[in-house]
């Protein structure tokens, strides 16, 4: 068999590396990753292995964002594990370079890797350019922030078309801080990467050279016996947490480095990102909340500087070993400092927030945990009047037709793990109200999560969801809520008597799916507290 693929007698004495592609003409984020997988394979071969390239999924998150198709994604995260763990498996591979480029394919890379545990390095597929529109960057969260413009008369028909004509130019993942290029950067602080690979464009010389490198780097950790577990300690945990909140990354690093810590055996709490946030600053300008982009990020020197910024401080663990060989101490001896006069990572003398600005919220709304993206551009409090929604659709109806009003509390609910299935983005919403000018006034609270792009003042992942009775259910139209990121507390103003009353009579809804994959998913995931994880009670 391995013949009719193309081995020839000599390759049967070397180590077989796999390389686990997540090409895909669906999103822009992985349409060149076949190119990498190919540079992969030519690294592992120069270095004296032998690849063989194979396939897994990949969805896009923008093209289903808002639509009941968002189910799906998260659940990507599991397919996209278990299959290249099958692949690992059944084939008996020696090694693994995974490629990924949108969301939900790096956790799953590394929630794989985790599981097979065979020497393995991610390569990141790479930042996308930015669009121009207006003469001004424009990308995927400014085409959403468009159809809320749009709603209230700033943006007519060809203007919003010309929008979504130009915004995405070409490769790669969304140019943000958003949850591909924070997701990239925590693995590669993890040490799962090699140096640099989560800040590079996707259309580059280095993009292929980083693919080329990292196969020769797997052969290499099968001659030094190093393997992801001996990487994927409990301190390069707290390296990758301590990276995302300096780079102000997405509200969604919290769910996905949960899951991989889980698979890693690496005891890993919702509560040790406040630890952590409490002594590392948000230093990144990067959008949402800040005004660069990720190409202009790459263009001053990459994630290199930063990461010796924090080692520096004292807030990185410098022993941690890394896909290199070396720690990650040896890794970034001779990184030189960004160049002076820009602007895009500022120093400790001047923080864009000096703690996380992810913030894990507890109270009666959120027994077992929220998480807010809190950036002090929103304030830290907010008292609202609670406008609740039973579904995304019904709120994006509402907010577009004109009924959400300053001083509100957007309630979106039964759209966690198990009661959407999926945990869909709430990116379409937030940037509505964006787009309609309320970002300043309005808050909005769910059981669902926020893509990385999602900015204003917002809570998800509440926790339990309404779809389990949590207290998300028991909130009712014209309640009070209160947000306060200081104390981290999300409070329904109500007396527990009425807090009581109101459970006696609530009634639990069946699940939405009886069959297929969303209905096993429903079935099995964990609440998001924990990392909305499938094989928990296992």
């Amino acid at each position: 068999m391995l013949h009719a693929v193309g081995f020839e007698r000599g390759d049967f004495e070397k180590s077989q590396i796999g390389i686990a592609s997540t090409w895909s003409q669906v999103t822009p984020c992985n349409i060149h990753i076949d190119k990498l997988a190919l540079a992969a394979a030519e690294g592992v071969a120069k270095a004296g292995s032998k690849g063989l390239i194979f396939n897994t999924i990949t969805i896009s998150d923008g093209i289903s964002m808002g639509t009941q198709g968002m189910k799906y994604s998260l659940v990507s995260r599991e397919v996209i594990a278990d299959s290249i763990e099958t692949v690992m498996g059944c084939e008996l591979l020696d090694g693994v370079v995974a490629i990924g480029g949108c969301d939900k394919n790096m956790p799953g890379c590394l929630i794989a890797i985790a599981r097979v545990n065979r020497p393995a390095v991610f390569v990141y597929g790479g930042t996308i350019l930015p669009g121009c529109f207006q003469n001004k960057n424009a990308d995927i969260v400014t085409v959403f922030e468009g159809v809320g413009a749009h709603a209230q008369g700033k943006l007519d028909d060809q203007g919003l078309q010309q929008l979504e004509q130009c915004a995405i130019p070409g490769p790669g993942s969304c140019g943000g801080m958003y949850t591909a290029n924070t997701m990239a950067c925590a693995i590669e602080a993890l040490g799962m990467s090699l140096p640099n690979s989560s800040a590079q464009n996707a259309v580059s010389p280095e993009k292929k050279d980083d693919a080329l490198r990292a196969g020769a780097a797997v052969h290499r950790l099968l001659g030094l016996g190093i393997r992801p577990l001996d990487i994927m300690t409990r301190k390069a945990f707290e390296n990758a947490i301590t990276v995302v909140i300096a780079l102000g990354g997405s509200t969604n690093a919290v769910l996905h480095l949960l899951a991989i810590a889980h698979a890693a055996g690496v005891k890993l709490h919702i509560d040790d990102f406040t630890k952590i946030g409490k002594r590392v600053p948000v230093l990144a300008d990067l959008k949402p909340s800040g005004k660069y982009q990720m190409s202009e990020l790459v263009k001053i020197g990459g994630l290199t500087p930063l990461m010796k910024m924090l080692l520096d401080r004292g807030l990185l663990h410098g022993d941690c070993l890394t896909v290199t060989g070396q720690t990650v101490a040896e890794n970034l001896k001779g990184v030189k400092p960004y160049a002076k006069g820009q602007d895009v990572v500022h120093g400790f003398d001047n923080p864009i927030k000096p703690s996380s600005h992810l913030v894990v919220f507890y109270g009666n709304l959120a027994p077992t945990g929220g998480i807010g993206k809190i950036s002090g551009k929103e304030g830290e409090k907010f008292t609202g009047t609670a406008r609740v929604f039973d579904s995304e659709e019904q709120a994006m109806f509402g907010i577009l037709a004109g009924r959400i009003k300053a001083g509100d509390v957007v309630v979106i609910r039964y759209e966690g793990p198990r009661g959407g299935p999926g945990m869909r983005e709430m990116l379409a919403p937030t940037s509505a109200i964006m787009g309609r000018g309320l970002g300043n006034s309005v808050a909005l609270i769910t059981d669902g999560r926020f893509s990385g792009g999602t900015h204003g003042f917002v809570v998800g992942h509440i926790s339990p969801e309404a779809h389990e009775g949590g207290p998300l259910a028991l909130v009712q139209n014209g309640d009070t809520v209160s947000i306060d990121a200081t104390k981290r507390e999300l409070n329904l103003m109500i007396p527990d008597k009425e807090m009581q009353a109101r459970r006696k009579k609530l009634k639990l809804r069946p699940p939405v799916f009886h069959r297929g994959v969303l209905a096993k998913y429903a079935h099995t995931v964990s609440q998001a507290n924990l990392g909305a994880i499938t094989d928990g009670n296992l």
